[in-house]
């Protein structure tokens, strides 16, 4: 199966570790305890994983099965609440780990969809749900809007990123050339997004009705 690959875990453990550090970021910027940095932390790191294996019918989702799952938000936690001074001021740094846990989500997520016998478009669909699941529960526990309503170009680049995966493997590419390039669309797009100020278009006119 494609979830037991060497390479799928690594990019999955990557990513709830970098989701994490936003994710703890944002605790500490709301002044909340070590507690709520560990909630938010693993809520961002794991949100979007959970949702994705509940969907699928992936039980007990592999954020309850391998304790590995568990340990990486909480050291990303830990290590922000300590180090977050120095993270803080790093604001374009955080963004970019941000994108770099979007792709690496929207990746694993399409092709575990795949695996689990999915179509093509509801496992796009899906690896979009897996990259911005995380990050909506974040912003909601936090009070904010999330990401994702606010005009920024968040879900499509992961879906772009889930789509390429999805194609790439149906044509029967080797994992590293179906995982990689699907990466490197997703975080590219939203990095360049973040850097020209991209925005997706709103209504115009008086927003009253």
């Amino acid at each position: 199966m494609i979830d037991d690959s060497p390479l799928l875990l690594t990019l999955e453990l990557a990513g709830i570790f970098v989701f994490a550090i936003s994710g703890a970021l944002v605790a500490v910027r709301k002044q909340l305890d070590v507690f709520g940095v560990l909630v938010l932390a693993g809520t961002t790191g794991l949100g979007g994983g959970f949702l994705r294996d509940v969907l699928i019918d992936a039980t007990p989702p592999k954020a309850l099965a391998d304790w590995r799952y568990l340990l990486v938000p909480v050291v990303a936690g830990l290590i922000t609440f300590v180090f977050h001074p120095a993270l803080g001021r790093l604001e374009r740094v955080v963004n970019i780990f941000d994108a770099a846990g979007l792709g690496l989500f929207c990746v694993t997520g399409a092709l575990k969809a795949l695996d689990y016998g999915l179509g093509p478009v509801p496992a796009a669909l899906m690896g979009m749900v897996t990259g911005i699941g995380g990050g909506m529960a974040r912003d909601l526990l936090a009070g904010r809007v999330p990401v994702i309503f606010s005009s920024e170009l968040y879900a499509t680049p992961a879906l772009a990123g889930a789509a390429w995966a999805v194609f790439a493997h149906e044509q029967g590419w080797a994992l590293a050339f179906v995982a990689l390039p699907g990466l490197v669309i997703c975080f590219g797009w939203r990095v360049l997004a973040i850097l020209r100020n991209w925005r997706a278009p709103i209504a115009s006119g008086s927003p009253s009705v």
